[in-house]
C-alpha cells in the first residue's frame, strides 16, 4: 500500500496544474505550424510562460505555505486554496499580458488565456465544492486538443486516447491519496475541458 501511496504522490507531483500552460505550448510549438518559428523565440516563449506559470506561482505558494504554518502543499482543505488560486491567476495574468506586449501570436496567448479562465472557474466553484485542479488541467490539455485539432486540422484520435488515458490515471491518484472524490476529479476533468474549449475557439 505503500508503494502504491508513493507511486500515485510521484503522479501527482509530475502532473502539477502550474504545468498546463507550458505543456501546452511545447506540444504547439513541437506539433503544429508554429514549428516554423526560430527556435530561440520558441525557446524565449517557453522560458517566459515557465517563470509566470510555474517558477513565480510554486514560489509564492511555497512562502504562502510556510508563513501559514501549512503541513502539505496540496492543501486539504477549500479554506486554504483561496490564496493560492489567487496567486496563480494573478502569476497568469500576468504572463498573458507579458505576451500581448511582445505581440506574440494569438495562438500562444490563447493557451495562457484557458490556462487562466479554467484557474478562475476553479476558483469561484472552490468556494463551495474542491474540485480538482490536477484533473481540470488534463481536461484542460484535451480541449486544448480538440480545439487545435478544428484550427489546425488534423485527427486527434490518438491524442484523445492517449490524453484520456492520463487524465484517467491522475484523478485514481488523486482519490488514492484521498485529496478528492470521484465527483471532484470527474468535475474538475470537465470544467478543464469545457474552459479550455470555449476560450481556445473563441481567442
Amino acid at each position: 500500500m505503500k508503494i502504491v501511496l508513493k507511486i500515485a504522490h510521484a503522479i501527482s507531483i509530475l502532473f502539477r496544474p502550474f504545468y498546463l500552460p507550458l505543456m501546452g505550448l511545447a506540444a504547439l510549438f513541437l506539433f503544429s505550424v508554429l514549428s516554423i518559428l526560430p527556435l530561440s523565440y520558441r525557446i524565449m516563449v517557453l522560458v517566459l510562460v515557465w517563470c509566470f506559470t510555474v517558477a513565480m506561482p510554486q514560489l509564492l505558494i511555497s512562502i504562502y505555505h510556510k508563513t501559514h504554518g501549512l503541513k502539505f502543499l496540496p492543501f486539504v482543505s477549500k479554506e486554504h486554496r483561496h490564496v493560492p488560486y489567487m496567486i496563480s491567476i494573478i502569476c497568469y495574468f500576468a504572463c498573458y499580458w507579458i505576451l500581448t506586449a511582445i505581440n506574440a501570436h494569438h495562438t500562444m496567448k490563447a493557451v495562457v488565456m484557458a490556462a487562466l479562465i479554467v484557474q478562475m472557474t476553479c476558483s469561484l466553484i472552490n468556494i463551495k465544492w474542491k474540485i480538482s485542479t490536477h484533473t481540470a488541467a488534463i481536461g484542460s490539455f484535451l480541449g486544448g486538443l480538440i480545439a487545435y485539432s478544428y484550427i489546425f486540422y488534423f485527427n486527434p484520435i490518438w491524442w484523445f486516447c492517449v490524453v484520456n488515458l492520463v487524465g484517467g490515471v491522475i484523478g485514481t491518484c488523486r482519490m488514492i491519496l484521498r485529496q478528492h472524490t470521484l465527483g471532484e476529479v470527474v468535475g474538475g476533468y470537465c470544467v478543464g475541458f469545457v474552459g479550455a474549449l470555449v476560450t481556445i475557439l473563441l481567442v
